[in-house]
């Protein structure tokens, strides 16, 4: 049996009676003693603390740097300026997700790639297998970087006081150099939750220290650490994508409903021929968002989707809303019955479960 992987917080989450569980190969914390609702709403309403240490980091430098990434993925690379960041996706050329990732572009010829932990080393292998005919370098920094994501309204409040950094001057998808309490860091305003709030790169040494420095500046605004379940009640809230779930190699970027990404315009890029023939034969399906009819029925991962009483697919995410107040999920359905108001089922131990399709992201935050 394999030995999990820990991020270098891990004695941190067993001092504070985390529950750990096997995510992707690493030992990581699904809740803590105050529970997954509790950890919800206090993202939700005030602060939280995540440990995202497990992500992976690959860096890509040299002359060629932004031409070989504006091809190997479908956003407009070319577009972004200095310490900008955006969305985009490693594709197939049948354009199915490799990964998703964030990209962020630190110079010209130096850019810094986000990618799920689960998928490291085939990412890397990606990047690698496409640049031997580019001047670039493609260097693995995942195991020397620690990552911690503070996440809520109340994040500015609680991370100002430990940087050098003026953090309101970050733009929504920016980054800067800084910082944190004299330890050299990124900080970038960026999260997977669907609220404001920050992540913190360092190195993976110093994580720790980053991470209790964090937790003593927040007591007096609420924080409580945060664990892998809120993360994705609240990231399925704002429907942000999990590879493995509503994205994978069967899955292309247009019946994803992400098609903001995909810069057909900007000329070649691998996956792209793919999906110009997708769009001009017109897709199958489409990505959307239910609800539940009724409240006693909970929609969960995998479970059977109906349309006109046969079996159209499955649940990619589902859950309870604790903002919404009602069961939630995500799944594709035939186009014909992806237009908001169409009726849909879900098979639940055996019994088909009316719900409606409805608009996403379930949840948008105040600005």
């Amino acid at each position: 049996m394999t030995e999990l992987k820990k991020t270098p917080l891990n004695a941190a989450h067993r001092a504070l009676g985390a529950k750990m569980v096997d995510f992707g190969g690493w030992d990581m914390p699904v809740q803590y003693p105050t529970g997954i609702i509790a950890e919800h709403l206090a993202v939700r309403t005030r602060v939280g603390l995540f440990d995202v240490s497990h992500m992976g980091e690959i860096r890509v430098k040299g002359p060629q740097a932004m031409a070989f990434l504006d091809w190997l993925t479908p956003n407009a690379v070319t577009r972004l300026a200095h310490g900008q960041i955006h969305y985009t996706a490693f594709l197939y050329e049948n354009g199915t997700f490799v990964d998703d990732l964030l990209l962020h572009k630190i110079k010209d010829d130096e850019f810094l790639l986000v990618v799920n932990a689960s998928n490291i080393d085939k990412d890397l292998a990606w990047v690698q297998s496409h640049s031997a005919k580019w001047d670039v370098t493609v260097s693995n920094e995942s195991d020397e970087t620690g990552q911690v994501a503070l996440q809520g309204p109340l994040s500015l409040a609680v991370l100002q006081p430990l940087v050098d950094i003026d953090l309101a001057q970050i733009k929504y998808y920016w980054f800067a150099f800084g910082t944190f309490q004299g330890l050299p860091v990124m900080v970038a305003r960026t999260g997977y939750t669907g609220e404001d709030g920050y992540e913190v790169y360092c190195p993976a040494g110093r994580t720790e220290g980053v991470w209790n420095a964090i937790m003593e500046s927040g007591k007096a605004h609420g924080l409580v650490p945060t664990g892998l379940g809120c993360r994705n009640t609240l990231r399925l809230e704002s429907k942000m994508a999990l590879y493995g779930h509503e994205i994978d190699d069967t899955t292309n970027a247009l019946e994803a409903d992400l098609g903001w990404i995909v810069k057909l315009q900007k000329g070649d890029f691998l996956g792209r021929d793919a999906l110009v023939r997708a769009k001009e034969q017109g897709l199958s399906r489409k990505l959307v968002g239910f609800r539940m009819d009724e409240k006693r029925d909970i929609a969960r991962d995998h479970m059977d989707v109906l349309v006109d009483g046969r079996k159209a697919g499955h649940v990619t995410s589902g859950a309870p809303s604790t903002t919404c107040g009602a069961n939630l999920g995500l799944c594709y359905v035939p186009l014909s019955h992806s237009a908001l108001g169409s009726r849909i089922e879900i098979e639940i131990r055996g019994k088909a479960c009316a719900a409606e399709v409805v608009a996403t992201p379930f949840y948008h935050r105040a600005k």
